[in-house]
């Protein structure tokens, strides 16, 4: 604009200038990798070793999975025939899938009767079925879908799998005191009922709670296993099935799910009672949870297998995998129990005493207050101690229960697909399954962890 003699000139923009795009270094996939991989001469010799390993592992394992893999055929000889092209130097092949087709139902059901494979089946149905609605936090009735996989899923299971109709016997009474059978179970169950009513008025006084609710609730979940423990004496015409000819991925799935969902409440009750100000539950807590940290879990497995029958009273036995599901339980709440107890010793004091000051008793307080904040922050390490689990099952082969691998390396045997490639393509199929189940967890637990992280935006 024009001015007077002797004044400044100036200038007023009119119109706003266009936005001008972002430096192609900075968005995108450049700016991602500039950010990510090589914002730093240490990133970028990192980010360049990775490559380098990546490139010296994947493409091989490509061309042994599926380039040079075989995938169909009926015995050795399609693995190995020299005549159908790709032959490596050393005379075979890739993966023999083959193998793995031929033998998948024993992979899944090990030496189950195969004319009862769809109990399995529909057990493999209802896990799903029951899981995955659960685990999915805007699907609505979570209340009737987990009373249905903690409490009707597995009475079904147990009587899918073993058939039912077990004899319901007494165990602390001797059989010459008390007959039949029947009455005295009734009676045995009578005395554990009495016994846990018992602790549960000691625990109750201790913590300076109405003892009411806490016997209230016991003799309701006494109630209900007296229920279950009838519904499974109850003939439904099934064939019994022993559990010494179950194996396979069944095994794998019933070891680590019982020992998940037994190790997570045993793990919190044993974390209360080690921080519990009444000395006798808390030296029980830190002797149980010390004594099983303590020893590998292989010895706890001989020890369920092989000593325990020693230390039962004459008559009294109990079924090997019963046995191994109680050892791998107990084992896993001891590891449980110090992750639950480093996330309840996380949490500030004040939300003790803002509980304490709403007049909330101790047992609401650590189940409104506490247990919710302590679990979120030691949500990872639940995780990791079940990925651990899971993975752990593999040791139940040392006692003559064939899980997953177990069942894998028994197919050896066979003279009829022995090659060189058989052991590499069996160890690499169990190598994918295990590791789908463990990557599920891990990055359903990396989303539980974005969703509750509330407290930290």
């Amino acid at each position: 604009m024009a001015t007077s003699a002797g004044s400044k000139t100036g200038f007023v923009r009119q119109t706003m200038e266009a936005a001008r795009p972002a430096p192609i270094t900075e968005v995108g996939l450049v700016g991602w990798m500039k950010k990510n991989l090589f914002s730093s001469v240490p990133n970028t010799v990192l980010t360049l070793v990775a490559i380098y390993i990546v490139w010296v592992t994947v493409p091989p394992l490509l061309e042994f999975s599926i380039f040079n893999a075989v995938w169909s055929g009926d015995n050795r000889a399609a693995c190995t025939n020299a005549e159908q092209g790709g032959l490596q130097p050393e005379g075979w092949f890739g993966a023999c899938w083959p193998y793995v087709g031929a033998y998948f139902k024993q992979f899944i059901y090990g030496r189950y009767p195969a004319a009862e494979y769809w109990r399995v089946n529909i057990v493999y149905f209802m896990f799903v079925a029951g899981l995955v609605p659960l685990l999915i936090p805007s699907l609505p009735y979570k209340r009737e879908n987990a009373l249905f996989m903690f409490l009707i899923f597995p009475v079904v299971t147990f009587i899918l799998l073993t058939g039912g109709h077990i004899r319901l016997e007494g165990f602390l009474l001797p059989e010459a005191v008390m007959r039949p059978s029947f009455v005295k179970f009734l009676v045995d169950f009578g005395l554990l009922t009495a016994l846990a009513v018992a602790i549960g008025y000691v625990i109750a006084r201790g913590t300076e709670s109405n003892p009411a609710p806490m016997i209230r609730n016991i003799l309701f979940a006494m109630g209900g296993l007296l229920v279950i423990a009838l519904l499974c004496a109850v003939n439904f015409g099934l064939r019994h099935v022993e559990t010494d000819v179950w194996g396979g991925l069944l095994v794998t799935l019933v070891i680590a799910v019982t020992g998940i969902v037994a190790s997570l409440p045993l793990g919190i009750l044993l974390a209360l009672g080690r921080r519990s100000q009444m000395p006798v539950i808390r030296l029980f807590s830190v002797i149980f949870i010390e004594f099983w940290r303590g020893i590998p879990l292989i010895t706890v497995l001989f020890m369920s297998s092989v000593m325990l029958p020693l230390f039962l009273p004459e008559g009294v036995t109990f079924d090997k995998l019963l046995r191994a599901l109680i050892g791998v339980a107990l084992f896993s709440a001891a590891y449980m129990a110090e992750v639950v107890r480093g996330g309840i010793q996380a949490l500030p004091k004040g939300q003790y005493e803002g509980a304490m000051a709403l007049g909330l008793s101790y047992w609401q307080m650590m189940q409104m207050i506490i247990l919710p904040q302590a679990l979120k922050l030691v949500i990872p390490g639940i995780v990791n101690s079940f990925i651990a689990l899971f993975k752990d099952t593999t040791l139940v082969l040392i006692i003559g229960l064939f899980d997953f691998l177990g069942q894998i390396q028994s197919s050896y045997s066979d003279s009829s697909w022995a090659s060189p490639v058989q052991s590499l393509t069996g160890y690499f199929f169990a190598a994918l399954v295990y590791w789908l189940f463990c990557f599920s967890m891990s990055r359903y637990s990396i989303f539980m962890e974005r969703r509750l992280d509330t407290g930290h935006r």
